[in-house]
């Protein structure tokens, strides 16, 4: 049986998933067997696996740190959030039931199985599961049910690294009253903490490091200062939306209140000629300026169309359109773009049916059965006056609705099993797909990207971008610096004799 380790959080944000990613690749680089595990995840940024289940992204890139290929059992449980009080649960991969947060607190202990099951299928043929927490150990008016934090460590008898952001401010004050508001035995499962997102001489903490670690007799394991990595993160919590970066290209994405998979747009923001923005109000559409405009994908396509429309984002959006600028609308995005959206199973919402945006000539129902699935194929037609006829690329599909399209509208793509996907406009300015992760595909990217260089009359760009080879070096600089600012030695002792 593998061995483990778990981090924990003194809150949201302070780096539990990318500290877990490092220590997935620092461990593989050691030559141990290792996976990742979280037993419960919520976001809505999810992906699909080999065999059409869905799990929460942050644990596919802990796998892609570990060098494996992604399974379901990493991420058991994951709540995709559709409603201020709701979500959608989904377990070991398929969308089960809806529910409030009452009524899932109290339906927790019925999960602890499939936890447990999961977990005992990953450390089976691992030397080391790395095991993420989720939000804070310390919400006390939640311990009773938990199934993520303490209460895992117990069901998998973890022990447990405890990690602080100083970014924000009152680490030192988060530490204490974190491992204080724990019970005693809870208390003896927390062998250190970590210091993340440092700024500055590390020497000027030193003598607050030394106060804390005699208050609550746990070491300082390390740490590690604030860098950023172009690596997918938490949606609920990610810095990217703000990001201003530069770029001769500019890239447009509609930030939808209910948005899922923002990281369709990661290859984008990884290219060193290309800068993403995010749009959120009719005022920052107003000023914007894309050379493409993204709508991505919704958890909840009804209530983010009305809000389009309702808050004259679609009117600005019209108006890029028809300024020349080309629109790409991912699945919730695909939808919104069409002529009318039903939704007879009253899925998403009580409305039997509401009007798109009607740049695309499509007609989409809203499904009780969800699709997931990995899927590839060959593009069709022309977009942007780009020839993509026959190029092959691959994503994955997470959708309840099933688009028709009408008057024989251009297929986007052909698809292996011999079904077709998305639609591209008549004039070539506007596409819709299914597909998640369509710009992760260097053919396709590269040549929407050299098509907006002719467009502006930019010269040439460099070699193409190799999106995956980029992963690989963020994933190992991450590692990197977070090996460097650890003790290693204290950490391998913590997770124990490992028999390899």
């Amino acid at each position: 049986m593998a061995k483990n380790i778990m981090f924990m959080g003194t809150g949201s944000s302070v780096g539990k998933s990318l500290i877990t990613a490092a220590m997935c690749r620092i461990l593989d680089d050691h030559g141990y067997q290792v996976a990742p595990y979280k037993s419960q995840n919520m976001a809505l940024n999810s992906f699909i696996t080999k065999d059409g289940k869905e799990m929460g992204r942050a644990q596919v890139v802990q796998a892609e740190c570990a060098r494996i290929e992604p399974q379901v059992e990493m991420n058991p449980v994951l709540l995709k959030p559709n409603s201020d009080v709701g979500c959608q649960v989904i377990l070991m991969g398929k969308a089960e039931f809806n529910m409030d947060a009452m009524d899932y607190h109290a339906h927790k202990p019925k999960l602890v199985e499939i936890v447990v099951s999961a977990y005992d299928s990953l450390a089976k043929d691992k030397d080391v599961i790395v095991i993420e927490g989720a939000g804070s150990p310390a919400e006390i008016n939640l311990r009773d049910n938990d199934i993520v934090n303490m209460g895992l460590a117990e069901l998998v008898d973890a022990p447990v690294v405890l990690i602080g952001d100083i970014d924000k401010g009152g680490v030192f004050a988060s530490i204490y009253g974190t491992i204080m508001l724990l019970q005693p035995e809870e208390r003896a499962r927390i062998k250190g903490f970590i210091i993340n997102k440092f700024r500055g001489d590390v020497e000027l903490l030193k003598p607050g490091i030394k106060m804390i670690e005699d208050m609550v007799n746990v070491p300082c394991l390390g740490v590690i200062p604030y860098k950023r990595f172009v690596i997918d993160d938490e949606d609920s919590v990610s810095e990217r939306f703000d990001n201003q970066s530069e770029g001769l290209i500019t890239i447009g994405v509609v930030y939808l209140p209910h948005l899922s998979n923002f990281t369709d747009c990661t290859a984008f923001e990884m290219h060193p000629d290309v800068k993403v923005e995010y749009y959120r109000n009719q005022r920052e559409l107003q000023l914007a300026n894309p050379d493409l405009l993204v709508i991505p994908g919704s958890k909840n396509t009804i209530d983010d169309t009305c809000h389009v429309i309702n808050s004259k984002m679609g009117d600005e959006i019209h108006r890029l359109h028809d300024c020349g600028v080309p629109i790409v609308g991912i699945c919730g995005g695909y939808q919104l773009l069409g002529k009318e959206i039903r939704d007879p199973f009253q899925v998403e919402s009580t409305k039997g049916s509401i009007e798109g945006l009607g740049l695309l000539n499509i007609v989409t129902t809203i499904e009780a059965e969800k699709r997931t699935v990995r899927t590839a194929g060959k593009v069709q037609g022309n977009f942007m006056g780009i020839e993509l006829a026959d190029m092959e690329v691959e994503g994955y599909e997470i959708h309840m609705g099933i688009s028709e399209a009408l008057d024989h509208a251009k297929p986007f793509a052909i698809l292996d099993d011999g079904t077709i996907d998305g639609v591209i406009a008549e004039d070539g300015t506007v596409m819709g797909t299914y597909l998640h992760g369509i710009f992760d595909n260097d053919g396709l990217r590269e040549k929407i990207i050299e098509a907006l260089r002719i467009k502006k009359n930019l010269e040439a760009g460099p070699a193409a971008f190799d999106f995956k080879a980029f992963k690989e070096e963020q994933y190992d600089l991450l590692a990197q610096t977070v090996e460097a600012n650890l003790d290693m030695n204290k950490i391998m002792e913590i997770i124990g004799e490992i028999e390899k």
